[in-house]
């Protein structure tokens, strides 16, 4: 694994100065463009992550992280059940402030790869769809271990593979035809929205990252495919 690679972009720095900016030319229609382009399947998908972890979440002293929180989706979710103080972070600016009207949970700015967090501070991190942009997964992977106290958890949802032929075809159509195109048209920004499909095909399969997270420490790592395996929740722990 490397990590993301955005045409143009030479270099770690390059490619995550060019998510930030893609993600804050669309952050005022993200939220939109994610019910529209996914059906509404992608509330089920982080409801079901949320659903995963809730033993974590509902502990009341446990210490809860969405990274790569975006507008606050699945904080919302968490809301809605949390007996412990949630928080949010992203390093793009335009989606905190989207989020911060949506949700109550503290929000904060930051880069993935290089949390402000102590060793061992985190009892639960959750990230949909936001480990896919990372510019280096490997790194990534490590940063979470580092903030997770022993015996925490972290939650993975992204985007993977269908399994099926058919259903694979139909879906490679679609994003590669159908997304670039609605997609721009709506929030302005084709190119956003062209990465989509293209970071998806170079993104490691379900098994595939499993096994990374394996690789990079984390204990009983195991994953389910939802939506004829388009995408992938990955559990893992310290």
């Amino acid at each position: 694994m490397t990590g993301t690679t955005p045409h143009g972009a030479a270099s770690e720095q390059e490619a995550a100065r060019w998510i930030r900016g893609m993600f804050g030319r669309i952050a005022g229609r993200y939220d939109l463009l994610n019910h529209l382009l996914s059906f509404n399947l992608d509330r089920r998908w982080r409801a079901r992550t949320v659903d995963r972890v809730s033993a974590v979440v509902e502990r009341p002293d446990a210490r809860v992280l969405d990274l790569c929180c975006g507008t606050g989706d699945v904080l919302l979710s968490m809301e809605a059940r949390k007996k412990c103080p949630a928080f949010g972070s992203d390093f793009c600016h335009p989606m905190l402030v989207e989020a911060k009207r949506k949700v109550a949970s503290p929000l904060f700015e930051s880069d993935a790869l290089m949390l402000p967090l102590r060793d061992e501070s985190v009892d639960l991190i959750t990230i949909a769809f936001g480990f896919r942009n990372l510019a280096n997964y490997r790194r990534g992977l490590e940063e979470l271990l580092r903030v997770l106290k022993p015996g925490g958890t972290v939650a993975i949802l992204e985007f993977s593979q269908p399994n099926n032929r058919a259903f694979g075809a139909l879906y490679r159509f679609f994003s590669t035809r159908v997304l670039p195109t609605i997609g721009g048209m709506i929030s302005g920004s084709r190119d956003a929205y062209s990465y989509l499909p293209e970071s998806i095909r170079k993104f490691p399969g379900a098994e595939q990252l499993a096994q990374e997270m394996r690789a990079a420490g984390f204990d009983h790592v195991e994953f389910e495919c939802m939506t004829g395996g388009a995408v992938a929740l990955h559990i893992g722990r310290r």
